[in-house]
């Protein structure tokens, strides 16, 4: 998707007049239908720096929820809530809500894959694992997507997209370091880390070759509701007799989840999928690790080292080849 201007900027995004996305002037406005760039935009590159943040941070705080909140319940109740909020904005701003005819299926596959999958086996995954290994084992997310890109929708491997490959899992493995004696003691926790970063692979993928004519925000909305009601509903099954009213930081953490992590982040990164292609994308998720291995220092007092230090440069020399490299040609 081409950087917005004004006029388009406002009809994908909340603004403070309803008017503003009420009647949109081209098709670059929805899902699937503007022409991609090779590299991220200025508006992408502050969507980014917001994901990074939110999702970063998420990781430890989705451990405080799994403290006293079932993994089912937790996810289920954000997820449902979220979509019925993305689709109450998108309503209130002017957009249409409305499923195009013939495309249910295809909103029942990307939810599947971007909201059931990814989103059931993290939180059974972190149960077994801490929030950051389980974190690193996540963003081996580029990896499935790159490959899936070249499969599915035959993106072409340049050279550039290629080192960036190379630099970002060289971030990867330096961050995981002294890790892998700690993660081979919890099989079950890296399989469905894994699992769940092929699934969120898959679900990026999907997204560029089932492309829907649908505002980004609604887009947004029906993927976490047709996702997060299953969720929900397995939930009332499997967490029956567990739940209780939370204390202060996993309730802190629900709110977190429900209005940052799933609301803004979600819609944010959907924006920046229909932006450029899978590989730069997936490889631009990386700066979220970053985002723990600072968090780690700020709040819990932890001391990176050098391997951290390297990992880092690593990643945003990953970042800087995909999404900078090529501004002056654009």
């Amino acid at each position: 998707m081409t950087a917005p201007d004004s006029s388009r900027a406002a009809a994908a995004a909340p603004s403070s007049s309803p008017s503003a996305e009420a009647a949109p002037t081209s098709s670059s406005t929805f899902a699937g239908h503007a022409p991609e760039r090779d590299r991220l935009p200025a508006s992408g590159l502050l969507l980014l720096a917001a994901i990074a943040l939110g999702w970063g941070l998420n990781w430890p705080i989705m451990k405080v929820v799994l403290s006293e909140v079932p993994p089912l319940t937790f996810r289920g109740s954000c997820l449902t809530l979220g979509g019925l909020g993305m689709l109450l904005l998108a309503r209130r701003t002017g957009q249409s809500v409305a499923i195009p005819p013939g495309s249910l299926g295809r909103l029942v596959a990307l939810s599947a894959a971007n909201i059931i999958g990814w989103n059931v086996l993290v939180v059974y995954g972190l149960l077994t694992l801490p929030s950051g290994r389980g974190a690193l084992l996540g963003y081996t997310m580029p990896l499935w997507g790159i490959c899936l890109s070249v499969w599915l929708l035959r993106e072409r491997l340049t050279a550039r997209k290629l080192a960036g490959l190379g630099l970002g899992f060289a971030g990867v493995a330096l961050l995981i370091g002294e890790s892998l004696g700690a993660l081979s003691a919890a099989p079950a926790g890296v399989a469905c880390m894994l699992g769940a970063a092929f699934c969120w692979a898959l679900g990026i993928v999907l997204l560029k070759r089932l492309p829907l004519a649908m505002p980004t925000m609604s887009l947004t909305g029906w993927m976490m509701l047709l996702g997060g009601v299953p969720i929900a509903v397995a939930a009332l099954i499997v967490d029956a007799g567990r739940w209780h009213v939370p204390s202060f930081w996993p309730a802190f953490g629900l709110a977190y989840n429900l209005f940052i992590g799933f609301m803004f982040c979600y819609w944010a990164w959907n924006r920046i999928v229909l932006m450029v292609p899978v590989s730069v994308s997936s490889l631009s998720s990386l700066v979220t690790p970053l985002i723990g291995l600072f968090g780690g220092m700020i709040f819990l007092g932890e001391r990176p080292g050098w391997q951290e230090g390297l990992a880092a440069l690593c990643i945003l020399g990953a970042l800087a080849v995909v999404s900078l490299a090529g501004r002056r040609r654009g």
